[in-house]
């Protein structure tokens, strides 16, 4: 959440970065409505009180009319208190409530508009031109399934729709994938985390989760418990409660976890393959920091997943997402995304997003500097999320004879191969 003092000293502010967002302006001004009753109504509950207090030293002195007197206004400023009290503890309820729905405030060099309006920022590779080298490239499934790899039509049968079986060669991809990010992650600082995937509610809407991106969430009602959609959840909570000392900041983790989806809203896109499915592992970086250190922490890990796209060999480009696509976490979002041949398109493999203050202030995240403690910031990026990879890998290095060449990067971790074999039918 924002902070309430910004929205009261600069509401333009807030208006303007809820417009930017296609998000419901007037929510400002119900704000700062119920911002001022809480206050007002804690200071009359106070006054109250103290009238109370004072009148409580004089009844044991009375006798007579005059105690009895005293003793009937007691009674009424007895419920006049309770009236205030109860008046303060639903307007801060209610400034709470409208609070949580309010996004991030976006940062000023985000571009405006909807998921199609990002600025490119960088493009790094290029690529390959399939009809120069003599062949039609064939997509990851066709690939997957000749490889022994993927096979979508048992998901299918077993769990519906939009869930995949890595078998053989294609489940070794998988763990090499996961241990060739963690190891860059740790060689960066990261602790490695294995990660809880059922939180409970305030983990949930303390990442920003419960708001836009509800309809995406699964819930278990029964229990109530959220599976999470990523390990940004677990790991922005993991500190929840707490006060950091600043000398231990940045504070840095590599969570693996496997992440589940409803895809609420996408029907009929990428439901071939495993591109956009229902459930699947990755491994995430977080970040806690000064918020002074936010965005010069933003860019690292930016660069921490161009090092690694680099080092797949992967053709990408790098988007500052528009103010619409954010979420409401985020101020700021750079997206890698890669080519993906048989789309004719860059499509998005990792994201990584500046939250500053919003999560740590849901979740009493501080950090303390001297004398003063105050919410630190948060940031996430996306390292490694396994099918999508897996797609862009399969497609990019696939060879006119059906292999499909190992990065090098990989290899260490797949017993050396350098090229994935079509196995026999």
């Amino acid at each position: 959440m924002i902070d309430l003092r910004l929205l009261r000293e600069d509401p333009d502010r807030v208006r303007a970065s809820q417009r930017a967002r296609g998000e419901d302006v007037a929510l400002v001004d119900s704000l700062l409505s119920a911002d001022e009753r809480r206050r007002s109504s804690s200071v009359r509950f106070d006054e109250l009180r103290s009238e109370q207090k004072s009148l409580g030293k004089l009844i044991p002195k009375a006798t007579g009319d005059e105690k009895a007197e005293l003793l009937k206004k007691a009674g009424e400023l007895s419920a006049a208190v309770k009236a205030a009290d109860a008046e303060q503890d639903e307007a801060a309820d209610e400034t709470q409530r409208l609070l949580r729905q309010l996004g991030n405030l976006v940062h000023p060099d985000v571009p405006v508009g909807g998921e199609e309006d990002f600025t490119v920022l960088e493009t790094i590779g290029t690529p390959r031109d399939f009809g120069s080298e003599g062949f039609e490239p064939k997509d990851h499934l066709e690939l997957g399934q000749a490889l022994g790899a993927i096979d979508v039509e048992r998901a299918a049968k077993v769990s519906g729709s939009r869930f995949y079986y890595l078998t053989g060669v294609g489940a070794l991809l998988e763990l090499a994938l996961v241990n060739a990010a963690i190891a860059q992650a740790t060689a960066a600082g990261f602790v490695p985390m294995l990660t809880p995937a059922l939180v409970r509610p305030h983990a949930m809407e303390g990442t920003g989760f419960l708001g836009q991106a509800a309809e995406n969430v699964y819930h278990l009602e029964k229990d109530d418990y959220y599976l999470v959609g990523t390990s940004e959840v677990p790991l922005a909570a993991y500190h929840m409660d707490e006060i950091i000392d600043a000398s231990q900041l940045p504070l840095r983790y590599a969570g693996f976890s496997p992440c589940f989806r409803r895809e609420a809203g996408t029907y009929g896109k990428d439901t071939r393959g495993i591109f956009r499915v229902h459930q699947f592992d990755k491994v995430e970086m977080f970040s806690y920091v000064d918020p002074d250190d936010s965005e010069a922490e933003h860019q690292r890990l930016l660069d921490w997943e161009k090092q690694w796209l680099t080092g797949l060999e992967l053709p990408f480009q790098v988007i500052d997402v528009a103010t619409g696509d954010l979420g409401s976490s985020a101020s700021r979002k750079f997206d890698c995304e890669a080519w993906i041949p048989t789309q004719g398109k860059y499509r998005e493999l990792t994201s990584a997003s500046n939250c500053n203050e919003f999560q740590a202030r849901r979740l009493s995240v501080r950090m303390r500097d001297g004398k003063h403690v105050k919410p630190l910031a948060t940031l996430n990026g996306t390292l490694c999320a396994v099918p999508r990879t897996i797609v862009a890998l399969l497609e990019n290095h696939q060879q006119a004879d059906g292999t499909v060449r190992v990065p090098e990067v990989l290899r260490p971790y797949l017993g050396g191969r350098e090229f994935l074999e079509p196995v026999a039918k």
